[in-house]
């Protein structure tokens, strides 16, 4: 009778163990590195918003659930085909970079669910791509206008995924394609237009060099004017003399002759080499 009842009440504290392990198995929940989570209590008040775990070891009740997200910086690849303003077909590859705001996991999964890349970001991303790109033509977007482009559809995304607790980090346009002759037409105008600079460019600096050597000219005249000014019978004299007394001293000077007044009284300097 005493091992019966030793027996049953061994069974019994063993299925009590089982059953308490099944009750608190789902009580412990460990955040990975990179992620948060938030609590629903179907007892207690539904959806926590308030508290959001962060990454490490939680105990929680066994019939609460915890939603965990990723808030590390995802990158969502994105090839769109629109209409330019002038209703021609564009292919486009866009970039964007986003991550949630990490203390408002409740809130985003109030609106979004676990699911908000699919549900939130990828239909915001569509529509300010569509909406932008509209706005121009396929040549400003294949050239002129590509970093106004990016800059709109980046302020039009993030001003939407701002307001539902996601960051827009980036916004990067991949590639533009146009049809094959559009694309060729484009070329051969921004071809034609860099010869066109080039040969302006190349008429100014002629034009310019011509100018130089006018001021050059006119300087030189200018500057024969005041010498021819200077120059007066005495001091063509002095010079001359200066330049006699010189040529006297060089060994190579062997006769020297006091000139006459039919040569201004200079001396000449007579005899050559050694």
């Amino acid at each position: 009778m005493n091992r019966s009842r030793i027996l049953t009440t061994a069974l019994m504290v063993f299925g009590g163990f089982l059953l308490l392990v099944l009750l608190t198995s789902g009580a412990f929940v460990t955040v990975d590195a990179g992620e948060r989570g938030v609590v629903f209590r179907p007892f207690g008040g539904g959806l926590d918003k308030e508290k959001v775990f962060t990454p490490g070891f939680h105990v929680i009740a066994p019939w609460n659930s915890m939603y965990k997200y990723d808030v590390r910086e995802h990158s969502q690849d994105e090839t769109m085909k629109i209409l330019s303003r002038n209703a021609l077909n564009i292919e486009i590859d866009v970039t964007v970079r986003t991550h949630p705001v990490y203390n408002k996991i409740g809130d985003l999964h109030e609106n979004f669910g676990t699911d908000y890349l699919r549900t939130l970001v990828t239909p915001e991303v569509r529509s300010s791509v569509r909406e932008v790109i509209g706005k121009f033509t396929e040549e400003e977007l294949y050239s002129t206008k590509r970093d106004t482009v990016t800059e709109l559809i980046k302020t039009d995304i993030e001003k939407a995924l701002t307001q539902n607790y996601v960051v827009l980090r980036e916004v990067l346009i991949r590639d533009i394609t146009l049809p094959k002759k559009v694309q060729e037409a484009i070329e051969a105008k921004q071809q034609a237009d860099q010869e066109a600079q080039k040969y302006e460019y190349l008429l100014k600096q002629e034009e310019l060099e011509a100018q130089r050597q006018i001021t050059r000219a006119k300087g030189k005249a200018e500057a024969n004017r005041i010498l021819n000014a200077s120059l007066t019978k005495n001091i063509l004299q002095d010079k001359g003399i200066e330049a006699t007394i010189k040529l006297a001293e060089s060994p190579n000077s062997k006769t020297i002759i006091v000139g006459s007044s039919d040569n201004g009284g200079l001396p000449l300097i007579l005899g050559g080499g050694k």
